[in-house]
């Protein structure tokens, strides 16, 4: 005798089937809560007194998710004894299977999450902490693929007879989807090479520049000087000139422009600029500031006076300072600053 018939037996009142598939659902619902009492006093508890901190968030994550999965279970039971075998059992069954898979990709996200990253950061390289991201979206799309396949089972869709169309029907697909392919091998490649790095300062092909903020499975964003978001393709960075400003080193070297009127002393010039470099906080002793006489100009002699800084972010600002500081300087030796003059002859 099943544990049914002995029930409707002992109670005469759940030999009515609607009574009894409310017995079912009342049953699951306790049976839910009783999930998550388990897993929040005992547990939880439990997990608090390990190492790591994968099976806390693992069993907070999927407490909620295990407690509807249980309702949709009991939901399932009651409809199998009112003999609902239709369009809501197959919802109900198509719940079910969504559900356990989410519990699954919960717990996949969370193990990335936590030891992949952990993993991450000991590693020398940076390359880990930019791929692990592309996985996990690469592996959330593969949940949700198989999803959809089991969900199809679930309501006897056979995809068989469609699928014999594949050869052609793929190669329309791979021909429409080839910049989207593109796109994401263009990113591993970059990912791989090297070529930049999440807070690098960049330089594109078309002379935009900016930092980078993501590197995305498609396309990588870039923070322009002007608080701007460009989404660029990756396939375009991995077949274009990239300057990296941040790599090997953030350490980079800037310079200033001026030119001094005909006549002057080039070694008093290249004096008073030095001294003048040598005194800028921020500006590096080694490699030291050089001052260049490389041109002998229309209106003047041109010079170039160069320096080093520590990061590539104070080059601008520095180079605002050093140049006032020479004009000033230039003044004050009495050292003539030339500007282009016209003399205009008219014929009486």
């Amino acid at each position: 005798m099943t544990v049914q018939s002995w029930l409707m037996n002992s109670i005469p009142i759940l030999q009515n089937k609607y009574v009894f598939a409310l017995l079912i659902l009342i049953i699951s619902a306790i049976a839910g809560k009783l999930v998550l009492v388990i897993f929040n006093r005992y547990l939880m508890s439990l997990a608090k007194k390990t190492k790591t901190k994968v099976d806390d968030l693992i069993f907070e994550n999927i407490k909620k998710p295990l407690f509807f999965l249980v309702l949709a279970y009991g939901l399932k039971f009651a409809l199998f004894h009112l003999e609902i075998n239709g369009v809501i059992s197959n919802i109900v069954n198509s719940l079910m299977a969504i559900v356990f898979l989410f519990i699954l990709l919960r717990i996949f996200d969370i193990i990335i999450e936590t030891w992949g990253v952990t993993i991450a950061a000991k590693t020398k390289t940076k390359i880990d902490e930019v791929i692990l991201p592309l996985f996990h979206k690469v592996a959330k799309v593969i949940f949700f693929i198989i999803a959809f396949m089991w969900v199809l089972d679930i309501w006897k869709i056979d995809i068989t007879p469609y699928l014999a169309g594949v050869g052609i029907s793929g190669l329309v697909l791979g021909l429409a989807l080839q910049d989207a392919m593109k796109n994401i091998f263009g990113g591993i490649t970059l990912i791989l090479d090297k070529t930049y790095q999440v807070g690098d300062k960049v330089k594109l092909e078309d002379g935009t520049s900016g930092l980078i903020h993501d590197i995305g499975l498609r396309s990588t964003k870039l923070i322009t000087w002007d608080n701007e978001v460009i989404y660029i393709p990756n396939g375009y960075l991995a077949n274009s000139r990239v300057q990296n400003y941040t790599r090997p080193s953030p350490k980079v070297r800037s310079s200033v422009l001026f030119g001094v009127e005909y006549g002057s002393d080039v070694d008093e010039v290249k004096k008073v600029v030095l001294t003048v470099l040598k005194k800028v906080e921020g500006i590096l002793e080694d490699p030291a500031p050089d001052v260049i006489f490389y041109e002998m100009g229309d209106s003047s002699l041109q010079f170039k006076a160069t320096f080093w800084v520590a990061k590539w972010d104070e080059a601008f600002s520095k180079k605002l300072d050093a140049t006032q500081k020479i004009y000033d300087a230039l003044n004050k030796a009495k050292i003539g600053i030339p500007f282009p003059t016209r003399t205009v002859h008219l014929k009486k």
